[in-house]
């Protein structure tokens, strides 16, 4: 099995002290999507993460945002995660958040830019027809402010994450050709929550349209989080479609700590990529592993 270098490509830090992730503390505000999460309400900083990490070989990690209160200037995030100590690699690179459709968001861009390890910011646009499992409004990817904040992003070299249901797929596939030059990364496999027959359709079709667009790569992260079963060939199914749909030059391993402790430890989502990957090449299997996140978030 694989035992180079990993970067994580996906995982979150707060400190609750702070007050500043109302999300996770007051259940007025809360996701609720996400479901139960009291098993989330405590600080996790990066030493809580490293004792996750145990003896697995990470050698980088990318910081996610974590849905910082949106009343407040989304640049404080990525002013705290700079101030805090950061070993071993840890959030060496950041996806902050900017509000894109707000006119005044170039002004954000550029102080977020002002932070090195800021390579790119994240918009959630997970609508889904069923209300429990609805994030945002429908179309935010087709609007001309959202567009006129993705035109933007260019001038500072950043990515556009995306948190979305395989329901954006077509907005998404639109937004990727019409800005041929813009990284676009999908999180978590994107969402295969519907598991009947039809969703997983959905999903799959989601997967082959916005792989072929080669400004698009998903992030194979959290892959525990979907189906009830949790063995290795279940397993498999979601992170080989993600693979299948991408190639191995676009697709990387991310873990999603601490959220996906629900579902996995850190050890066993690392050794089960590892298994699935096993029969790729050497190279493939880095470039999962590690390459693809060291190219697209350019890390040193």
């Amino acid at each position: 099995m694989y035992a180079g270098p990993i970067i994580d490509a996906h995982h979150h830090l707060w400190d609750l002290d702070l007050g500043r992730h109302r999300w996770l503390v007051d259940a007025g505000s809360g996701l609720g999507a996400l479901g139960d999460i009291a098993y989330m309400r405590h600080t996790y900083l990066p030493a809580d993460y490293l004792r996750d990490v145990g003896d697995k070989k990470i050698v980088g990690s990318v910081h996610i945002e974590a849905v910082w209160d949106r009343a407040r200037d989304p640049v404080e995030e990525s002013a705290w995660l700079e101030g805090l100590n950061k070993p071993g690699g840890v959030a060496a690179r950041a996806i902050g958040f900017a509000p894109l459709q707000d006119p005044e968001v170039e002004a954000v861009l550029e102080r977020h830019a002002a932070y090195r390890r800021v390579v790119g910011v994240r918009e959630t646009i997970r609508w889904h027809p069923d209300p429990t499992k609805r994030w945002t409004d429908a179309g935010i990817v087709d609007r001309p402010a959202f567009r006129r904040g993705v035109s933007l992003l260019a001038q500072y070299g950043f990515a556009l994450e995306l948190l979305m249901n395989p329901w954006q797929a077509g907005e998404v596939a639109r937004l990727a050709a019409d800005f041929p030059d813009q990284l676009i990364l999908i999180n978590h496999c994107c969402t295969p929550n519907d598991r009947d027959a039809e969703g997983l359709a959905r999903w799959r079709d989601g997967l082959a349209q916005l792989g072929r667009l080669e400004n698009v790569a998903i992030k194979v992260s959290n892959f525990g989080a979907y189906a009830p079963d949790r063995s290795l060939p279940a397993l498999r199914e979601t992170v080989m479609a993600c693979i299948e749909a991408f190639g191995t030059a676009r697709a990387l391993f991310g873990t999603d700590y601490p959220v996906a402790r629900r579902n996995m430890t850190y050890a066993a989502m690392v050794d089960a990529f590892a298994h699935i990957v096993a029969p790729f090449s050497p190279d493939e299997q880095r470039a999962l592993f590690h390459d693809n996140a060291h190219r697209l978030y350019r890390f040193a």
